[in-house]
């Protein structure tokens, strides 16, 4: 079943998480006081809608309590990034992820109730370096100053092993979450999981540990 998103904000940072969660098959609500974004945003998004993020009552007439995520992907105005966040969760949304363009913006997102802040061009410049530096490495969130969670393509000697044989845990330190195949994802795989050419494993660990993991051949 199909999850829920509105993404308030159609610019380029918003249209671009939009068309990745429609693209995936999820339910997505483009929201902008720009009719012409809005316009601009149909086939990005299951549908889209002209309101105002800042007006409680509008948020109200287009439903947005009933969304399972709030994205605030809103540009330049922070009074209005601020506000929309604020009104999202005393609407009831329970899980709001919003752009910050400054570390003092994200910290008023948070203390208004974001669960989640975003820095596109800091996250951005962090990942392209991490890519430069590790390039088994697919993709990584950082979940503290230590800790992190990354998507690494299969060393060639894991291949055709299952998870017990390569034992993660005591070689390399690291947890597998998740393996993932194509557009399939199985999350906590079994330790007889036997792993294949192609598979892609999320793991989680000290960064040391991913790093050292991330350089095997």
């Amino acid at each position: 079943m199909a999850n829920q998103y509105a993404v308030i904000g159609l610019g380029r940072f918003g249209i671009s998480i939009a068309a990745k969660l429609f693209e995936s098959g999820q339910e997505v609500l483009g929201v902008d006081m720009n009719e012409e974004r809005v316009e601009e945003s149909h086939p990005y998004v299951t549908h889209s809608v002209i309101a105002d993020s800042t007006d409680a009552e509008a948020l109200k007439a287009i439903g947005i309590r009933n969304f399972d995520t709030v994205v605030v992907a809103i540009g330049s105005d922070i009074q209005a990034s601020i506000l929309s966040v604020l009104l999202v969760k005393e609407l009831g949304v329970k899980n709001v992820i919003a752009k910050a363009i400054n570390k003092l913006h994200g910290q008023v997102l948070r203390k208004v109730g974001a669960d989640w802040v975003v820095y596109p061009e800091r996250d951005m410049g962090i990942r392209v370096a991490h890519h430069l530096l590790s390039p088994n490495v697919l993709n990584f969130i950082e979940i503290s100053k230590d800790h992190s969670v990354e998507e690494v393509k299969i060393p060639s000697k894991m291949v055709n092993k299952t998870l017990r044989e390569i034992d993660f845990r005591a070689k390399y330190n690291l947890s597998v979450i998740a393996i993932r195949n194509d557009n399939e994802i199985n999350i906590t795989p079994s330790p007889d999981q036997r792993i294949v050419q192609g598979d892609v494993l999320v793991v989680i660990g000290e960064n040391k540990d991913l790093e050292r993991f991330s350089k095997i051949g």
